[in-house]
């Protein structure tokens, strides 16, 4: 299914950060503060006793969280060592509901079989990595019932916070990547590069037609910095309080919204 719209060179820098991930970004002052945003919506879209679907589940922190909550999580990744990770975390929790990891070669017939699906959703821009988000729908649709929710969290295409902190630093060619239309090849360790898409709102929307509508979107990380500028939050602790309470509500403002380090999108999967 999706494992199979992402490139080998991604897989492989994925497998490489799969035991780091998690004290850089996981952990972080950052990236707890965006999670906390985008738990929120998890906690409105799905309820215990659902079935849900996570695409690319990293190293399972999403994946216990929602299980934590009495939904039952059938998580996926194209990278092995990430599902080595996530399975870790998976055993050392006592979890209330099951959890099921799957590697991408057998996502198609393991999740039809077992479908449909009271919902899915992917986290922090691992579809950002996938260029063909029209197929991704159609994946999501053979899977998912009618009336069911698609929350996922992209990579923002205008990051405010990314352009001011390039300019400042003289690098105009960084503070402008995701406004390219092709891919930008992204550094994720040593000279391990990926190639991202970042699709805006507008085209996600076409390719998700006509099984999903796009029912809302949020902001994440407005006024919050991204991971890479963590030195810079952890300096500053106190403005970074203010600006973690201030980021849900600017998440929801329109046109400030689309300044956020990520979008979060909830699509509704609909009769086509």
């Amino acid at each position: 299914m999706i494992g199979s719209y992402v490139p080998a060179a991604t897989v492989a820098a994925h497998d490489a950060i799969a035991e780091t991930l998690d004290q850089d970004f996981t952990y972080s002052v950052t990236g707890r503060a965006q999670r906390d945003s985008v738990w929120r919506e998890l906690d409105r879209c799905f309820h215990p006793g659902q079935r849900v679907v996570e695409l690319e589940c990293s190293t399972g922190f999403d994946t216990v969280y929602l299980a934590g909550r009495g939904i039952e999580v059938w998580a996926c990744d194209s990278s092995v060592r990430m599902l080595e990770a996530a399975r870790r975390r998976i055993s050392s929790s006592k979890l209330p509901a099951p959890v099921r990891l799957l590697p991408a070669a057998e996502e198609v017939s393991k999740l039809q079989d077992q479908g449909p699906f009271d919902g899915a959703f992917s986290n922090f821009g691992r579809l950002n990595c996938i260029e063909d988000m029209a197929g991704v729908g159609r994946c999501l649709a053979s899977l998912l019932r009618p009336g069911a929710r698609a929350v996922l969290c992209m990579a923002g295409t205008c990051v405010a916070w990314e352009i001011i902190w390039f300019l400042h630093h003289g690098r105009y060619r960084q503070a402008f990547r995701r406004f390219q239309r092709g891919p930008v090849y992204v550094r994720l360790v040593d000279d391990m590069r990926v190639a991202c898409w970042y699709p805006s709102v507008r085209s996600l929307q076409r390719a998700f037609r006509p099984c999903f509508r796009l029912l809302h979107w949020t902001g994440v990380g407005v006024v919050v910095p991204p991971s890479y500028l963590e030195g810079q939050a952890k300096r500053f602790p106190r403005v970074m309080n203010v600006l973690t309470k201030m980021d849900p509500w600017l998440g929801r403002i329109p046109l400030v919204r689309g300044l956020a380090d990520h979008l979060l999108l909830t699509f509704e999967r609909v009769d086509s």
